[in-house]
């Protein structure tokens, strides 16, 4: 199948998103971590009456996002309608939990309050995520308007304009 726009977009999205959504759930959990140990006096951490909310919410994210990057892996291998099925789907269930984390983050940020480097390089990594992850989403999609920018929704080899000897399984020799 011929590459097209989309696919050749899409595939360094991809790996970039992973490599964030992995950044993301070190720093959330480390975060978590000594947030429920109580350590919230070191370095880092701290935070105000979100940052319970938005850790926890920015590591169901995390994880979503990568679990989320291997059937997009496997779509862009094969570029095809029946993989584009798990890609987008897991890919938009992942937008969604990072734009709740999205909108926690920016909830942190307006309350204020002494927020550490790490949580305010992860409140960054969730806002960066948020537009990038939409990005991705909308590049898997654009198959609706052309097949030039994706696996086109109309195949052929489906449905009513299919062939009545293919559908069958009687052979048929071309000449």
């Amino acid at each position: 199948m011929a590459s097209t726009v989309g696919r050749n977009i899409a595939a360094p999205l991809l790996f970039l998103n992973l490599a964030m959504y992995i950044v993301v759930v070190g720093f959330a959990s480390w975060n978590l971590n000594k947030f429920i140990n109580g350590q919230t006096h070191y370095p880092g951490v701290a935070g105000n009456g979100a940052t319970m909310y938005f850790l926890i919410f920015s590591m169901l994210a995390g994880v979503l996002g990568v679990a989320s990057k291997f059937p997009g892996a496997n779509h862009l291998r094969a570029w095809r309608n029946d993989s584009l099925a798990a890609a987008g789907s897991s890919a938009l269930v992942a937008w969604a939990i990072t734009a709740l984390a999205f909108g926690l983050a920016c909830k942190e940020i307006d309350i204020g309050g002494h927020r550490g480097w790490r949580l305010r390089v992860l409140e960054g990594f969730i806002i960066v995520l948020g537009v990038t992850e939409l990005v991705y989403v909308l590049l898997l999609h654009a198959g609706i308007f052309s097949s030039k920018y994706g696996p086109g929704y109309r195949d052929t080899d489906y449905g009513a304009g299919a062939d009545p000897a293919h559908k069958s399984g009687v052979a048929t020799a071309t000449v």
